[in-house]
């Protein structure tokens, strides 16, 4: 026998195909599944086909008692209508075939239609009974068993109006009856709920119908009625703006008060449990895109009553987990001219905003708590703001939203949902409720979160103009940011480590001598600090002595640098509680504005908002934390306040370097125990850069580009000369040349045509600029002129063609017209031929001569700095650039009596081409007078006309 075979054992008989053990098992749980799934689907067939059976005799029974209950109301023999033939002969076969007809269907056909109007009429009629015997209402008031049905069948009536009013579109005119029917329905359902309007209740039986009304109003409120998604899909369909309930709408303004009534039943019902009610109305209306826009302004003070929006607070601040992942259930209104939907919870935050306040009035609901108020639009601002993060880490546009989401037929766009926040007589209301003039509970933090969020939704949702308009505010409000430094100031400079007095004296007194001092010629500063990049000796150049004074004048009392260093802010953001970060965001963001609209005399001599003593404080502070925060804090989560902190820190030291009021051991404080060398320094940040994503928080290794005053100086000149040396060793290192010989860059110059030539032959050569220049002078006969370049010719042509393009007679550049005369690109520029392109080359020439370690004697105008950094400048220094502009902007500005006695308002007029232009510098400028409460808002916009 074979080997493989005699191992086999035969379960069928010798007859049978014999197979392995495995195999049998194998083959008999096959079979087993086989049967279980025709078990399975056996009993599945079964169940459809009962389900279908089902259906098929309840739809035949359905009909069958439809054609009764027609026959039985249309009969023309007189009705005898008594309370319980409507329940039980009118009512109970209505609502059974109603419900399986169309309800489920959710359909109105026709026949239904009809039925339901002769329902809805006879129910009308009965409640308007003053016989108790024919009122149906009467039941509520009857029997327990009697007040049991009618609730029920109340109930049911409810839930089938509310599906009616969801169904009706006022854009279907062949549709009219629809309409009708929804009008019916909506004054059948207030009657129902409101016992004040049944004719048979009377005082002895009052409080029994109020019971039987609040049992009825418990289940509205509740989502078992659907009332309240059934009024969201009706208000979404109103697409017209408000106005249109004017005209013709009798039956459109009645459906919608009706609605709104509703809605508000269990608000006003003091026998009713209103968070289950107001847990739907959060979700369900809150949410509607443009709500008080949508309905008649009429309706909108019930909406904004304290009754209502208190409880809605509540239930907010309870419950904002689960309303909010509510929220995001809904399905989003079908709008096709929205490319990005915005989420249910911004909707809902933007409706708060809008009827808490009257953008037109510029008043808020009176008698509403408005702790909750803030802290609920603080707790959705958070919630919108991370869907924001998320859809900026996507690949959509964050940009678009704004644009995009407008609803045509209302004419306005989402963000300006949120323009009441930005209304002045919103912060004052804060601010006296803080300060106890008003009842409240408020404090700092809260009013802090509020305007913090405000400002980081502005930025993301209107990239164009930003958090101007909040900021506006903020900063021109009295009293609001010498608030906010007076809670950072008790947090980070508390009374039992002040300053000492005979310090702060000594400090006073020797900036009172440097104030006195003449400050130095911007264009021999300029020669100066190039001076220093070249390292030439003292003698080349006559105002080294004035940088050498003027770095001894500022540097005074260096013993004190450990006063300005501040322990508390050692961590960074890390190292202070969230309170106090968002006091401090918010405080760095609005005096950063405010700063951009101080003169010199508010700043320095008036001393408005903070004396110089606070301003150091102020400076010490910024400088702390964002010094620690680059070292210590890697986190997004941060990047608001560093980003506020960075610029605030910019505009006190761009100051500083205008007229000094903090001695320079401020400004060195941080890095002077851990301050690494030069050459590291260079190196750490070479490296970091190559590696650097634009999404990448800041570090420390970025400390030398976001706030290099914290090295000397001298060790910045080395740096600079550290970072040329590195590139020129890289850039040798790839094969590139970087001195005279074989594949230096050749050109050949007419000196007559040096600018027209050095652009035509150098311009498009990009990083290849920074190799060795061999330059060929030709006469104008085309003749070479005799000499080798060894370094002198190329030196030559850089100054040379300086020279040239920088004469104002060029036109590429003019000169202030003050006295130091400084260079500004010409504004016809861009008339000539490259203009533009030529001004940029120019800068690439300047670059090349810094490169190379060659000066070139031109003094440009702070302003053009300040734009090419990518910062605003102040308004003094506006006088550089427009003198008269400047003593015309600076009377309006200290004007005494009411600026609007001067008849501005918010445009320019500008030349071009001979013809006279006008120009808005907001939206709507020509219509917006400048007063005394807008003037410094009007500043800021001629600042940004002028740079711009």
């Amino acid at each position: 026998m074979d080997e493989n075979r005699k191992h086999q054992v035969s379960l069928r008989g010798a007859s049978a195909k014999e197979i392995t053990r495995d195999a049998l098992l194998q083959k008999v749980s096959h079979e087993r599944e086989l049967r279980n799934y025709t078990r399975r689907a056996t009993t599945a067939a079964v169940f459809i086909q009962r389900v279908w059976r089902r259906y098929i005799v309840t739809k035949m029974v359905a009909m069958q008692l439809q054609e009764e209950w027609e026959n039985s109301v249309n009969c023309p023999v007189d009705l005898m209508i008594t309370r319980s033939w409507i329940s039980s002969s009118l009512l109970r076969p209505f609502l059974f075939f109603i419900t399986h007809l169309s309800t489920r269907h959710q359909k109105i056909q026709t026949r239904n239609r009809d039925c339901m109007q002769s329902c809805f009429k006879i129910l009308l009629e009965s409640i308007n009974s003053t016989d108790s015997k024919k009122n149906f209402c009467s039941l509520a008031t009857s029997s327990h068993e009697d007040r049991k049905i009618w609730v029920f069948q109340s109930q049911k009536l409810i839930s089938l109006c509310s599906f009616i009013l969801a169904q009706c579109d006022y854009s279907d005119v062949t549709n009219q009856d629809l309409i009708i029917l929804t009008s019916l329905a909506m004054r059948l359902a207030v009657v129902l709920t409101d016992p004040t309007g049944w004719k048979s209740v009377d005082n002895k039986n009052r409080q029994d119908a109020n019971l039987a009304v609040a049992d009825l109003i418990q289940f509205i409120g509740s989502s078992r009625s659907g009332l309240y998604g059934h009024i969201r899909s009706y208000i979404i369909r109103l697409t017209g703006p408000s106005d249109s309930f004017l005209v013709n709408s009798d039956e459109k303004f009645l459906i919608t008060a009706s609605a709104i009534t509703l809605a508000l039943r269990p608000f006003h019902n003091g026998k009713v449990r209103w968070p289950y009610a107001a847990e739907q109305y959060c979700v369900f209306l809150l949410t509607i895109p443009w709500l008080t826009q949508r309905l008649p302004p009429v309706l909108l003070p019930a909406l904004k009553h304290k009754s209502v929006l208190s409880p809605c607070f509540s239930t907010i601040l309870i419950s904002t987990e689960k309303i909010v992942a509510e929220m995001g259930k809904l399905d989003k209104p079908n709008i096709p001219y929205s490319m990005i939907m915005m989420p249910q919870v911004g909707w809902a935050l933007a409706n708060i905003i809008s009827l808490v306040l009257d953008n037109v009035n510029c008043s808020l609901t009176q008698g509403l708590d408005y702790d909750s108020y803030v802290r609920v639009v603080v707790a959705l601002s958070e919630k919108l703001l991370a869907w924001l993060e998320n859809v900026g880490s996507d690949e959509s546009p964050v940009e678009s939203i704004d644009m995009v989401m407008h609803e045509p037929t209302l004419k306005i766009s989402y963000i300006d949902l949120y323009r009441p926040v930005c209304h002045q007589c919103h912060l004052m209301k804060l601010l006296a409720i803080l300060k106890g003039e008003c009842s409240g509970k408020l404090e700092l933090p809260d009013v802090a979160f509020f305007y913090s969020s405000m400002l980081r939704i502005f930025s993301a949702l209107n990239p164009n103009v930003g958090s101007l308009p909040v900021l506006n505010t903020l900063s021109f409000t009295p009293g609001f940011l010498v608030n906010l430094w007076e809670a950072l100031e008790r947090s980070f400079f508390p009374e039992s480590n002040p300053i000492p007095e005979n310090n702060r004296n000594k400090l006073d007194e020797d900036f009172e001598k440097k104030k006195k001092r003449p400050t130095i010629d911007g264009g021999k500063r300029w020669v100066a600090v190039l001076h220093k990049f070249t390292g030439k000796s003292p003698a080349e150049v006559d105002c080294t002595d004035l940088i050498t004074d003027d770095l001894k004048a500022i540097s005074v009392h260096d013993d004190f640098s450990d006063v300005w260093d501040i322990g508390s802010l050692k961590q960074g953001p890390q190292g202070i509680s969230k309170e106090t970060s968002c006091v401090l965001h918010l405080f760095c963001a609005t005096y950063s504005h405010l700063l951009l609209v101080l003169d010199d005399i508010e700043f320095y001599e008036k001393q408005v908002p903070f004396t110089l003593e606070q301003q150091r404080r102020i400076a010490s502070m910024l400088n702390t934390l964002v010094y620690n925060g680059l070292f210590h804090s890697n986190s997004r989560k941060n990047k608001t306040l560093l980003d506020a902190s960075v610029r605030c820190l910019h505009l006190l030291y761009e100051r500083d370097c205008r007229h000094q009021f903090c001695p320079s051991s401020l400004w060195l404080s941080p890095a002077k125990q851990n301050r690494p060398p030069v050459a590291t320094a260079a190196r750490a940040h070479e490296v970091y850069s190559a590696n650097l994503r634009p999404e990448d928080p800041l570090t420390g290794q970025s400390v030398i580009t976001t706030m290099p005053h914290v090295f000397p100086f001298e060790e910045r000149v080395q740096m600079f000369r550290e970072f040329v040396k590195m590139d020129k060793v890289s850039r040798r290192v790839a094969g590139e040349v970087t001195g005279p010989g074989p594949g230096s860059v050749e050109i050949v110059v007419r000196r007559g045509h040096i600018v027209e030539d050095g652009f035509q032959q150098l311009n498009s050569l990009g990083s290849r600029l920074k190799s060795s220049i061999h330059v060929s002078f030709v006469s104008e006969c085309g003749l070479p002129e005799a000499g080798l370049d060894y370094g002198g010719l190329s030196k030559e042509f850089l100054t040379d063609i300086s020279k040239a393009a920088f004469a104002p007679e060029y036109g590429l550049f003019s000169q202030t017209s003050t006295s130091e005369g400084l260079l500004i690109p010409n504004t016809a520029a861009r008339y000539l031929e490259n203009g533009i392109q030529m001004i940029e080359f120019l800068g690439k020439i300047v670059g090349k001569a810094l490169y190379e370690g060659i000066l070139l004697d031109y003094s440009f105008s702070h302003v053009f700095v300040q734009k090419l950094l990518g910062r605003y400048s102040f308004l003094d220094e506006l006088s550089t650039l427009d003198p008269e502009l400047y003593r015309n902007l600076m009377y309006v500005k200290h004007y005494g009596g009411d600026v609007k006695e001067l008849s501005l308002d918010f445009t320019i007029t500008e030349e071009s081409f001979g013809k006279m232009h006008v120009i808005e510098l907001k939206p709507g400028g020509k219509d917006v007078s400048v007063t005394n409460e807008n003037k410094l808002q009007y500043y800021l916009f001629r600042m940004h006309s002028i740079e711009g």
